[in-house]
């Protein structure tokens, strides 16, 4: 009889701590339900469908910080008056994005090496990562390697990211006839495939019919021609690059994005503003999420490419997004002092590609 007090004490003891307990697993999994659910949303996300939104805390970082930025793009150095284009945030819009987190995003990659190969527009976004990542980190070690290759290392995670200029992705051989533009020959590739993280781009000197292009001749199998239609070469090429994804690539290892057709802005008439010539007057982004004309050919020819490749390979497709950003170009305000409407300011729109690329790394 004296031991059912005790008993009885011990009984309330045990179910107020299971009750404690779970209740604190409900708090447990409450506190992670928002970013379970985010995750899910975006999963579930046509990320790079949505429109651009006034936004005081932007621009991410302060260009005139970062410790690299080519002349075509220091739009701020080069005296451009209006800081409008540099207050848009990207919403799609059926889900949020998260912001860009530099911290988060070098522990996510510590250890990797991430690599941009391409023409101008891939140096476009890889400066523009580039700053990011430093003003996330401004006092941790970055060095730049010495070597052919532009490249910084942040030391405190073991993170280099690297510019790889490849315009045309195959390659050009100098021949006695002269520079031989070889649509069935890539031989760097065993550079690439090294990487952790790819992000392709082709396409911009594709199309050049003047003297700057680097080639004299194209080769397509045993023909050298001087020239040949360009749609067809390019995908051509584009098909053996495809192939090389297929062959060579470790999708344990590296993970492959292939970043979309980049639109550019010298006829108004694109935008609904005809008599307009060039973009150095523009200085607010087209409203709504669509573009009064279609998106570049080009882009459905490098879809149905990347729908051939049995190896995952995301696009990171900014066609659209930033075709409604006709005031984000350098414009007049560049090094070079030319109208410039098809590379970007940094700071500016390619912070937005890296915060979509970043965006898919959460997915």
């Amino acid at each position: 009889m004296g031991n059912r007090p005790n008993t009885r004490n011990l009984l309330i003891t045990i179910v107020g701590t299971l009750v404690i307990c779970s209740c604190l697993i409900s708090v447990s999994q409450a506190n992670h339900l928002p970013e379970q659910r985010k995750r899910r949303e975006l999963s579930q996300c046509n990320i790079f469908k949505g429109h651009w939104a006034w936004d005081a805390s932007y621009p991410m970082y302060d260009s005139s910080k970062c410790p690299e930025i080519r002349k075509e793009f220091d739009c701020h150095k080069y005296g451009r008056p209006d800081k409008y284009y540099l207050k848009f945030r990207w919403q799609p819009n059926d889900c949020d994005i998260p912001r860009f987190n530099g911290v988060d995003f070098l522990t996510r990659m510590r250890g990797k090496k991430i690599m941009f190969v391409g023409d101008s527009l891939s140096l476009n976004i890889y400066q523009s990562l580039i700053c990011m990542l430093h003003a996330a980190v401004p006092n941790s070690n970055i060095t730049q390697p010495s070597g052919g290759m532009k490249s910084w290392f942040f030391q405190d995670y073991n993170v280099s990211v690297t510019m790889y200029s490849s315009l045309y992705f195959v390659d050009i051989e100098k021949e006695e006839s002269g520079r031989v533009l070889k649509l069935n020959s890539l031989k760097n590739g065993k550079i690439w495939e090294e990487m952790d993280v790819l992000i392709f781009n082709t396409w911009l000197w594709w199309n050049r019919m003047d003297d700057k292009k680097q080639w004299d001749y194209i080769q397509d199998g045993d023909v050298i021609q001087k020239d040949m239609d360009r749609m067809v070469a390019f995908k051509k090429a584009l098909t053996l690059w495809a192939k090389w994804v297929d062959s060579d690539i470790d999708p344990n290892k590296t993970k492959v994005y292939f970043q979309g057709t980049n639109p550019m802005h010298y006829d108004g008439k694109e935008w609904n503003a005809p008599g307009v010539k060039g973009c150095s007057k523009e200085t607010m982004p087209m409203k709504g999420s669509s573009y009064p004309t279609r998106a570049p050919p080009v882009l459905e020819v490098v879809k149905q490419v990347l729908s051939t490749i049995s190896k995952p390979v995301y696009l990171l497709d900014i066609t659209t997004l930033s075709q409604l950003r006709k005031d984000g170009h350098a414009g007049a305000y560049n090094g070079f002092h030319g109208m410039d409407c098809n590379h970007w300011c940094i700071a500016g729109v390619p912070d937005t590609w890296n915060q979509l690329l970043y965006t898919t790394l959460l997915m």
